[in-house]
């Protein structure tokens, strides 16, 4: 019960979060987040826990919200800057990678105590954040093509939740398959590997569900002028 409790309050603060990041500094807002999502979620990846009765890892909502970013992105500037903000996400995830490896050749201090800690999680960082990068560029390229495929086919306010849950639904789908592939087959039994697989996209599969308000809210936001063109320009 406490994991489901806190699982809905990180989607809760998640949406909250990129809508902030959204209002405050428009598409650079979106930018912004396409790489926190990327960079924690795949820290938090590397940590089991039980939701719903399923063995999953964390990092599922974080980040299932980069498609939020990214659907927002292409509703509202197009999908040339929603193709941006993946290639943003994908430097940012390679520049942590790069940088925490080379963190662990330093030998530590005889009194350091992080060293242990930082070798259990990020030394296994290159087969994740292979795993993820492979995820991350042919799902998020899907979520660009079919949102703006569907964009076309239903246009409008009304269709807006067609065009953000088929695009993404799908694209989870095959972030799930390939991250999960690559990431942890040979490193868990298969049970447990399935186990995972299934409850990442059936997690992904609910937050899709749960982001289509915001994509409203953010719609009414742009409508009205709320959003900033040029933050830092004031």
């Amino acid at each position: 019960m406490k994991n489901m409790l806190l699982w809905i309050v990180q989607l809760l603060l998640d949406f909250s979060l990129i809508m902030i990041a959204f209002r405050l500094w428009g598409k650079y807002g979106l930018y912004i987040w396409c790489s926190i999502s990327v960079i924690v979620a795949n820290i938090q990846v590397t940590k089991n826990v039980m939701l719903f009765g399923m063995e999953a890892t964390l990092g599922n909502v974080l980040y299932a919200t980069g498609f939020l970013a990214t659907d927002l992105l292409s509703e509202f500037y197009g999908p040339k800057q929603s193709a941006k903000a993946v290639l943003v996400g994908f430097f940012s995830l390679v520049a942590m990678t790069l940088m925490m490896q080379l963190s662990l050749l330093f030998a530590p201090s005889p009194s350091d105590i992080a060293q242990p800690a930082l070798q259990q999680i990020f030394g296994l960082m290159p087969r994740i954040a292979f795993g993820s990068l492979v995820a991350y560029v042919c799902s998020n390229t899907h979520d660009v093509w079919a949102f703006e495929f569907w964009k076309r086919r239903k246009p409008g306010k009304r269709t807006l939740w067609i065009r953000n849950n088929f695009s993404t639904m799908v694209s989870q789908a095959i972030d799930t398959v390939i991250f999960t592939s690559i990431a942890f087959i040979g490193v868990y039994p298969k049970d447990v590997v399935v186990s995972i697989m299934v409850s990442t996209y059936v997690l992904k599969w609910i937050v899709a569900i749960c982001d289509t308000p915001f994509m409203y809210l953010g719609r009414a936001w742009f409508d009205a002028g709320k959003i900033p063109e040029n933050p830092f320009n004031a």
